[in-house]
């Protein structure tokens, strides 16, 4: 098998999608703080109004706006000063009647025959209970009214929605604490190489320390995926069969570093084509950097499989735009961040192939890209960058001042 006959990156990612209607998530109910970071597998509604009442958002009296109509510094309009709102007590009893008004501090409770409340620094108290206010207030003024916030019946969040901790927070304030979402992929990360040792080891002539294990696992766990663990093997064939099988017993999947290009140690591809009862999908693709990606589908285990190139920046960039897009395509999730930034360089392209680019970028109001170049084997460029865009097959470039759509990191 050789890497004449590539594939798109699309066609690689539908190739895949083609078999997902073996590989639809299961949904599970999660607790509040064990949902963060999952996504929601159906639409959230409110069961009732956000805030239930009306209530002030600063410490001042409760009153009736009419009243206050001729209030000023020079001639203050004096009420009568009828009650208290105690936060956390039941104050429905309360109301402002004609001339009067009730203390309110901020979040209370306010009385009904109120539209507004004024602040206290426009207020001051005198004898006998008045209460002289040197400022006029609108209707509704420094009020949140019954529903305002969240409406009762009203959609709170949308299936697919990765749940932030902002998302928790609705979900606490309208008293739900159970909810649905899609149970994330569990994978296996493998890496291959004679050459490979681990962080924790010094290498010697011809070694070279474990990135893409790393890296992978990592943007896993940031996607939401469950990591069941990490593997790493030497060029042997034995071997990797080995941690291949043992990784489809338990994991949706499987994600080879190493080992995917025309070696003559590279027996990926042909071990995928035996772990797999689809066979390889696809074997190649039309990219720079990337082209060594293999993917395959095994039906009977249920397991995604796929062989990413050695190149950190080629194996970080295919794994985003074939599996973590396969991943929120099929739990309908919000597509990745982009930002739309202008380039400050000419940067050429692959013919015939879509090129990822890895770019910084700068501050201020107008940020703009600067290119990034990271040559094979290389990791601080890809730390260095923000993201990367995307070339397509027929583009011959981008030209300075272009714009470009780039894709952060997560």
């Amino acid at each position: 098998m050789k890497l004449l006959k590539v594939d798109t990156v699309n066609e690689a990612r539908s190739r895949l999608m083609e078999c997902c209607g073996l590989m639809m998530p299961q949904t599970e109910m999660r607790g509040l703080l064990d949902a963060a970071g999952c996504i929601l597998a159906e639409d959230i509604y409110s069961k009732e109004n956000i805030p239930p009442y009306r209530r002030s958002i600063m410490d001042g009296y409760a009153v009736r706006s009419k009243d206050l109509g001729a209030a000023g510094d020079m001639i203050p309009t004096m009420l009568k000063v009828t009650g208290e709102v105690l936060l956390g007590t039941d104050s429905s009893g309360l109301k402002v009647e004609p001339g009067c008004c009730i203390y309110v501090p901020t979040g209370g409770y306010v009385p009904d025959g109120a539209d507004s409340v004024v602040m206290v620094e426009y207020c001051e108290p005198f004898v006998s209970g008045m209460l002289a206010v040197s400022k006029s207030v609108s209707p509704g003024e420094n009020v949140v009214q019954a529903g305002e916030d969240i409406t009762e019946g009203g959609i709170l969040l949308c299936k697919g929605r990765k749940l932030r901790p902002q998302d928790i927070g609705v979900l606490a304030a309208t008293g739900i604490t159970e909810i649905p979402v899609f149970v994330p992929w569990k994978v296996t990360v493998i890496s291959t190489g004679d050459e490979l040792v681990s962080p924790d080891q010094t290498p010697g002539r011809g070694q070279i320390r474990d990135i893409n294990t790393y890296t992978i696992a990592a943007r896993s766990m940031a996607e939401g995926f469950k990591l069941i663990r990490t593997i790493a093997v030497r060029d042997d064939r034995e071997a990797l069969k080995e941690a291949l099988e043992t990784a489809k017993s338990d994991s949706d999947l499987v994600v080879i570093s190493g080992g995917s290009s025309q070696g003559k140690k590279d027996m990926t591809a042909e071990l995928i084509d035996e772990a797999a009862d689809h066979g390889v999908l696809t074997h190649g693709i039309a990219a720079k950097p990337g082209k060594p990606t293999i993917t395959g589908f095994d039906e009977k285990s249920r397991t995604l499989l796929i062989g990413l190139p050695g190149h950190p920046a080629a194996a970080l960039m295919v794994y985003e735009q074939i599996l973590i897009s396969l991943w929120r395509s099929i739990t309908c999730c919000e597509k990745e961040r982009t930002v739309r930034v202008i380039i400050d360089a000419n940067v050429p392209s692959a013919p015939g192939r879509m090129t990822f680019q890895l770019v910084k970028l700068s501050g201020g109001d107008k940020p703009e890209a600067y290119p990034v170049f990271a040559r094979s084997g290389m990791i601080s460029p890809v730390s260095e960058a923000d993201g990367y865009f995307i070339m397509t097959e027929n583009q011959e470039g981008i030209r300075a001042g272009d714009m470009v759509d780039v894709h952060l990191w997560k």
